[in-house]
């Protein structure tokens, strides 16, 4: 095979990949804003107070008088004085907690591939977006903790850090044309370390009251994944059977469960079983064989032809990443159905008489806070850390992208929405005006992810017009 056809062959293969990743995202972020948009219609409607106590709902198994006749059980169970053990959740937890790291699995996953074979594994393709991402968690994070130091608000500094990476492709793909592809594998590289950015701050700075005895279980069942990668396990089975025991140990230990999705994602295989150099002469051996036993008058496969179809069919599997098979099965639950529903779960605020203006600017500075922070921090620590990067000679900006378009994509990287809207509901659990300061957070999430948007499309529109003269 001629080597540079090969490669060229490759590089189309990876920009189809891109491509169908920038398509699928856009339209989970099309789904997810219906879903946003139906939550706030839902919370202000008559059926205002279903909506909320419908999330309030316990779904899972009572188990009557166990703690009674196994007290040990009270170590890892509470059941108050009847002695019952509840195991479950109520539907907003399973929603948070549960389905949300079957999203945080293929965060982590998105992110190992980058880190392995995407824009983040050249060190100097990926430094100019991972310090973009840098400086547009430390701005925001920095305007938000300023107005709100001393207060018992200032724990939400983790709020206006976050991109949603679906919101923000799903505005800059219906740009098109419009902006270079250069500027939108930018958006896309800077939103996967911003992910795992705010996983670090979720971990570092929203942990609960730690027990001790889970997190050590923990750490043994991370060394078993580690274990079983090492001795080069491929099926997923395995993993994805430890992985649930970790999200069980992580969520009892006081570290939020969904990082626990995170640690398993960084453990699964990349490499497959069969490699492309042993799958390819032997797809030709079996088809040729296929052709050999095939007849003209026949109608039925025969018992040799069937033999070799499950030949292939257990070839074609083995020679599938285990990384990019469980990514795969993973996305179109996580942009249809996880994504969307942890919207409608969590976007509905109630805005009553009593919720004006004043009342929302009167809690500490949480809307001010976080509103800035998108709107303005967001852009502003993106562009300023990369100018200065490049001018001192640490980074490269990507050929065919003006500083001007740099501005625009850090203006929709503003657009907060669903890690803004998890990282709210972690930061204010504890504080005296709980409730009422995670409902400002998010109506200044939501106000602010839709002025960047707006600010961001239409700068970027104006700058393409501007080109073309």
């Amino acid at each position: 095979m001629d080597t540079k056809t090969g490669q060229n062959l490759e590089t189309i293969g990876l920009r189809d990949v891109f491509l169908n990743f920038l398509k699928s995202e856009a339209f989970g972020g099309i789904f997810l804003f219906f879903a946003a948009v139906g939550a706030m219609i839902v919370a202000n409607s008559p059926f205002s107070d279903m909506y909320f106590n419908f999330w309030h709902i316990n779904l899972g198994i009572e188990i009557q008088g166990l703690l009674h006749s196994f007290p040990f059980l009270a170590y890892f169970f509470s059941g108050g004085e009847t002695g019952n053990i509840f195991i479950g959740l109520s539907i907003h937890h399973w929603i948070s907690d549960v389905l949300m790291a079957f999203f945080f699995l293929m965060v982590g996953l998105e992110i190992k591939r980058e880190v392995l074979f995407g824009e983040l594994a050249d060190f100097k393709r990926a430094i100019f977006p991972a310090l973009a991402a840098l400086g547009g968690m430390i701005i925001p994070g920095l305007i938000y903790f300023t107005l709100n130091a001393g207060t018992p608000s200032d724990h939400g500094f983790g709020i206006p850090m976050a991109t949603d990476i679906a919101f923000a492709l799903g505005v800059i793909m219906l740009l098109k044309s419009r902006v270079p592809m250069a500027l939108k594998v930018f958006l896309v590289t800077l939103a996967v370390v911003d992910d795992l950015g705010a996983i670090i701050v979720i971990a570092l700075f929203y942990a609960d009251n730690l027990h001790i005895i889970w997190l050590l279980l923990a750490c043994f069942l991370v060394g078993i994944l580690i274990g079983l990668n090492r001795f080069g396990v491929k099926r997923l089975a395995p993993y994805l059977g430890i992985g649930v025991l970790l999200w069980f140990a992580v969520h009892n230990s006081g570290i939020h469960a969904t990082i626990a999705a995170v640690i398993l994602a960084f453990c699964i295989p990349v490499r497959p079983k069969v490699s492309l150099e042993e799958f390819a002469p032997f797809i030709k051996t079996t088809t040729d064989a296929f052709a050999r036993t095939t007849k003209e008058s026949q109608n039925f496969l025969n018992e040799s032809q069937v033999r070799n179809l499950r030949d292939m069919q257990h070839r074609i599997a083995m020679v599938q990443s285990p990384l990019g098979r469980l990514e795969r099965a993973l996305h179109p639950w996580s942009a249809y159905m996880i994504m969307p529903l942890f919207g409608f779960a969590n976007a509905g605020v109630r805005i009553d008489d009593n919720m004006n203006f004043n009342s929302i600017l009167a809690l500490d500075h949480i809307f001010l806070g976080v509103i800035l922070g998108l709107l303005i921090g967001k852009p502003l620590g993106i562009f300023l850390i990369t100018f200065i990067s490049e001018k001192i000679g640490i980074a490269m900006r990507p050929q065919g992208v003006s500083w001007a378009q740099i501005l625009g994509a850090g203006m929709l990287a503003g657009i907060g929405f669903t890690m803004s809207i998890f990282v709210a509901d972690l930061a204010f659990k504890n504080t005296p005006h709980a409730l009422e300061a995670t409902e400002i957070s998010k109506i200044a999430i939501l106000s602010g992810s839709l002025l960047s948007g707006i600010v961001g499309a239409v700068f970027l529109i104006l700058l393409a017009k501007i080109k073309k003269k």
